[in-house]
């Protein structure tokens, strides 16, 4: 099945979103809650949309850092950032068909993400699977049940209910969702939910114009535990993680998102797969596993929609 991707190919994410957009608070507020969150250390961590690598420098714990996304572009930006040699791994690729090998990664995170998916639980199963056993997912997602919703409902200023469990889709390709639907998907996809908090409590243009960024965000911080109890802010973050115990798989880091086999040649400018003949080309130091080329060099059509 061929899913929808919302796609930032060229939009410069960075810019048009963070710097200079007045979310500097919600910025903070949202490390707070990662370094809250996120296992200290591991032998490897994979971000998905990681974009630019907005929260890498919170990654210093770990010896490989795997930074993904569906657009180059973005992945670009974070290689001016971060640098093209050392603990980072660039790669573009579609999150339904990941192309990490099985038990590859002690860590994922998804932050600002979730948001975008149309098919939620077919994402969690692919995060599961690269994974070790006992590996941890620290995952963002945007809040149905949120204050503003549930008082605009109550005031009957808003037809849809953020009582009731379906994702709420608001623009195309924008979803939020309800807590109890997706600590249940979690769970379905062999997830044990752990921990929890709640984000960006003060999320209103009034109250930033007001308030210094920083002093918001150390309130925020000092909510986001309690908070969690009633998720009424309209972000929450999770952690969670698979059950067992174990160490990172052997072997190499990728697999051939088209046929899923682990027997990759490396190349100077592709990984090719010895059992389909796919080549995934290396440009520039990004591993692009949009791009695909067939044994005879041509490029295949990508079904995906934007």
């Amino acid at each position: 099945m061929d899913h929808a991707i919302c796609d930032y190919e060229g939009t410069s994410y960075r810019a048009r979103f963070w710097d200079g957009q007045g979310r500097e608070y919600e910025d903070l507020a949202e490390r707070i809650a990662l370094r809250g969150l996120l296992p200290p250390n591991g032998r490897r961590l994979v971000e998905i949309g990681a974009g630019f690598g907005r929260l890498a420098e919170l990654y210093v714990g770990y010896e490989q850092v795997v930074l993904l996304d569906y657009a180059v572009s973005g992945l670009r930006e974070a290689q001016e950032r971060l640098g093209t040699s050392g603990r980072f791994v660039y790669v573009a690729a579609d999150l339904y068909r990941l192309p990490l090998a099985p038990g590859t990664c002690d860590t994922a995170v998804t932050v600002r993400v979730l948001h975008h998916l149309e098919d939620v639980p077919a994402a969690l199963r692919s995060i599961a699977a690269v994974l070790r056993p006992g590996g941890t997912y620290v995952l963002e997602y945007a809040n149905k049940r949120n204050l503003k919703a549930v008082a605009r409902y109550l005031l009957r200023r808003q037809s849809w209910s953020p009582f009731t469990p379906e994702p709420y889709e608001f623009v195309r390709l924008n979803f939020d969702f309800h807590p109890n639907w997706m600590v249940q998907e979690l769970q379905r996809a062999g997830f044990i939910v752990d921990a929890g908090k709640a984000v960006s409590h003060f999320r209103y243009p009034f109250i930033k114009r007001a308030i210094p960024a920083r002093t918001l965000a150390a309130a925020d911080g000092a909510l986001q535990d309690v908070g969690a109890a009633w998720k009424l802010s309209p972000s929450i973050f999770l952690q969670a993680r698979i059950s067992g115990t174990g160490s990172l798989r052997d072997g190499g880091l990728f697999c051939c998102p088209t046929c899923r086999s682990l027997d990759l040649k490396q190349g100077d400018d592709a990984l090719t797969c010895q059992r389909c003949g796919v080549a995934w080309p290396i440009v520039d130091g990004i591993h692009d596993f949009k791009s695909p080329r067939d044994p005879d060099g041509q490029a295949p059509v990508s079904s995906h929609v934007s």
